[in-house]
């Protein structure tokens, strides 16, 4: 008998600052198809929240939308390593920031990064942006081409 549990998706976003938080986790109730929103306040504590899901070969989210200004290890740092490690490489990251130079975004897409954003500033651009990137990167054909290489 096949289960009548609706898969819920998995965007882990890793912010520190409260404000933002809060708009993503009101942008997140709003999404169609529905999300669920992990989030980490530090690049460390992601890591090793990633690396705990894979020891227990629990599922990873589909999507990690990263900060470039974190504290202790910046965005690209967290990009590094998830790019090196084979369960990791493939899993669509976008990263995102209200202030950047153009260097940002070339160095972003240098290391890895799927997609490069701006910050949004409200809760309705965070809706926004979020329901662009779960019609991209959960629509079957991405999730088709991100399993082909695993």
């Amino acid at each position: 008998m096949a289960s009548s549990k609706k898969k819920i998706n998995t965007i882990l976003l890793v912010e520190d600052d409260p404000a933002e938080i809060a708009m993503a986790e009101q942008a997140c109730a709003l999404c169609q198809p529905a999300v669920k929103l992990v989030v980490m306040p530090d690049s460390e504590e992601a890591l090793e929240w990633l690396s705990q899901k894979m020891e227990e070969k629990q599922p990873l989210p589909k999507l990690i939308l990263v900060d470039l200004k974190l504290p202790k290890l910046i965005g690209l740092a967290v990009l590094r390593k998830l790019r090196m490690d084979r369960r990791t490489w493939d899993m669509p990251i976008v990263v995102f920031s209200a202030v950047y130079e153009s260097s940002d975004v070339v160095l972003s897409y240098q290391v890895g990064a799927n997609s490069f954003v701006g910050k949004p500033t409200d809760t309705a651009g965070f809706q926004s942006l979020l329901q662009e990137l779960v019609s991209y990167w959960f629509q079957p054909r991405q999730q088709q081409l991100a399993l082909a290489g695993s």
